[in-house]
């Protein structure tokens, strides 16, 4: 074990870095729970959102085997990372090491992170308005990093989360109103931050979601993440980045 240990680099920006990526383009992950009774593990592929602060979502149904392991025993691991082209084991994946705890449906929180999620995943409304569906909020303080080979880390919450600070508090009132309005009235600008900033295809692309430290976009079942020049320091200052990060790729594409 300590050798094992010893392969794992100390934490650096990159890894935080990579590791947001991961939990902020997340859409699916495998979840680990203990199978009641034999306490044998067992795994299954389950939607993901996270919530504006980075923590992991899971939309579970109650009738599920995995959501009545995890009624027993919330002890569970999840999975995030996705293959890509080539040699999948050389791509980034992020092992979250926790426990599940489920949101009231009446909650904010629910109302939130339901809007957060159909955004990401439209046809996703077909199964979360069903009663038994609920979101589960995956609560780690601690993650292993496998950021290809040779580049291993151990991550703790404070490199993972933003804090749950005054600034988070303002966004999480704004967002809707915002992300609404730069879709249905700017949606040119939109499309710029997503072919001209993120050098993606060319799409009806919208945002998705919003966070201090940057914004999701959607294409179908395409996410990209684009992140801000630097983190917001107040909600106030969001639409001037916006506006900013417009002429910015108006200037790019015209020279």
């Amino acid at each position: 074990m300590a050798e094992a240990k010893n392969l794992r680099l100390d934490t650096n920006d990159e890894a935080r870095s990579m590791a947001e990526t991961l939990l902020r383009t997340v859409r699916y992950g495998t979840l680990a729970v203990l199978e009641p009774g034999s306490g044998h593990p067992f795994t299954s592929r389950v939607g993901c959102v996270p919530d504006m602060d980075g923590t992991v979502y899971i939309p579970l149904s109650g009738l599920s085997a995995h959501t009545k392991a995890l009624m027993a025993d919330p002890r569970c691991s999840l999975l995030l990372g996705e293959t890509g082209k080539g040699d999948p084991l050389t791509n980034p994946r992020l092992s979250l090491k926790g426990r599940a705890v489920r949101v009231e449906r009446d909650s904010d929180t629910h109302a939130r992170l339901y809007r957060r999620y159909i955004a990401r995943q439209k046809k996703a409304g077909l199964y979360l308005d069903l009663p038994d569906f609920a979101f589960y909020r995956m609560e780690s303080d601690h993650a292993f990093l496998n950021g290809g080979f040779g580049k291993a880390f151990d991550l703790t919450g404070a490199d993972m989360f933003l804090p749950q600070d005054e600034l988070l508090g303002e966004l999480i009132k704004v967002e809707e109103g915002i992300v609404s309005h730069m879709n249905e009235d700017h949606g040119e600008a939109v499309g710029l931050y997503a072919t001209v900033l993120a050098e993606a295809e060319a799409g009806p692309w919208r945002i998705a979601t919003i966070d201090p430290r940057g914004l999701d976009l959607v294409l179908g079942e395409r996410l990209i993440r684009l992140n801000f020049a630097t983190p917001l320091k107040s909600a106030a200052e969001i639409r001037p980045v916006l506006v900013e990060m417009a002429k910015e790729a108006r200037v790019k594409l015209a020279g």
